[in-house]
């Protein structure tokens, strides 16, 4: 794109209601694939008057038309079978499911069609600015989706998956490019749990050697990229710490995966989540490679609390100790609905966060 955004969300959004309720009655049986569809492009319109009115840089159809981040991938490639593994996520209500929305592989992965093809379409005729489609990275799936007993027949470790799902998300990207998609979002939550000492004690236990892992993961996203003209085009990576309906997996700063990740991940920008203590200081930045657009996840969208315009200010001025004003840029920490159930905030404090970062960018950038 020609200019730097300066005022993002990460793309989902809280799906309205009626969304929702047809979502189930198609799961029921109750309304037929062109229904759907009609009452997702209703809620994709609602979504993009919602970002033009609080004046965000770049837009997105809030990820409505998946269950998840993530769900395109299984949709879209056989070999996933029922089955969840459970997340040991923390916050939030304890009541609520921690399975995964990533299915387990339960046998060699095989695309049967493009993940976004009918995502795209409607949003590059609708939105009024710059749009996104976000990706899913393989990293997660490493993690969420590779599991003792059912994938070793067809992928012995873990590392072992990224070869597939490779091929899969660089099949997307390329296409992406050529459908002239200016902003690809790569969403990568799995690199921040390789930074929690409590989860890589987990993945040591499983017989998992985290840091050749993450090594391995690093390269896939590498291969990707490798070789794609991205000229004209935007291709970002977002990181967090896991975000689905209040709650999060992993804590910890970004010291430890930084140097590696930041300087051998080549792509344009980078958003990551800063909204509270668990992401630790800015100081992680000083790796950023020239030219690299950082965006501050500063605002959050696991609870209701409002920030103050002052506030998030101050923090931008102690990152410009790291990367200079004119490479930063704002958005919330996440998705405000990393899945289809959303997080514990409703419609008004959605927009009122939005126009946060609007307006704040506005004040910084002009």
């Amino acid at each position: 794109m020609p200019s730097t955004p300066r005022a993002e969300h990460i793309g989902s959004l809280l799906r309205p209601a009626e969304l929702l309720a047809a979502r189930t009655a198609h799961a029921a049986g109750e309304l037929d694939v062109a229904d759907l569809r009609t009452a997702e492009d209703r809620a994709i319109e609602q979504a993009l008057t919602l970002q033009q009115e609080t004046g965000l840089d770049v837009y997105s159809d809030g990820e409505y038309r998946r269950f998840s981040f993530l769900s395109d991938v299984a949709d879209a490639v056989d070999g996933f079978v029922d089955g969840h593994a459970t997340m040991d996520w923390q916050g939030g209500d304890s009541a609520l499911d921690k399975r995964s929305t990533a299915k387990i592989v339960g046998a060699r992965l095989r695309q049967h069609r493009r993940l976004t093809a009918h995502e795209v379409p409607f949003l590059a005729a609708h939105a009024p600015r710059p749009y996104k489609m976000t990706l899913p990275d393989p990293t997660y799936f490493t993690l969420a989706s590779w599991q003792r007993g059912t994938s070793e027949t067809a992928y012995p470790s873990r590392a072992d998956l990224l070869g597939d799902l490779t091929d899969v998300v660089r099949s997307e990207l390329a296409a992406l490019i050529a459908d002239g998609v200016p902003y690809i979002q790569l969403d990568a939550p799995g690199f921040t749990l390789f930074a929690d000492e409590r989860l890589r004690a987990q993945m040591s236990a499983d017989g998992t050697d985290p840091d050749a892992l993450l090594d391995a993961c690093i390269e896939a996203d590498r291969a990707c990229l490798a070789g794609l003209d991205r000229a004209g085009v935007t291709v970002a990576m977002h990181l967090c710490r896991g975000n689905s309906q209040g709650r999060w997996l992993a804590a910890g700063g970004y010291d430890r995966i930084a140097a590696e990740l930041f300087a051998r991940v080549p792509v344009d920008t980078w958003l990551l989540e800063y909204d509270d203590e668990r992401s630790g200081d800015f100081a992680p930045l000083r790796h950023m490679p020239d030219a690299v657009i950082v965006v501050l996840g500063l605002v959050s969208t696991k609870t209701g609390h409002m920030e103050k315009r002052d506030e998030l200010i101050r923090r931008v001025e102690q990152a410009v100790r790291y990367v200079p004003l004119d490479r930063l840029a704002l958005s919330p920490q996440c998705g405000f609905a990393s899945v289809a159930m959303g997080n514990p905030i409703d419609w008004d404090i959605q927009r009122d966060k939005l126009r946060l970062v609007a307006d704040t960018a506005r004040d910084l950038w002009g």
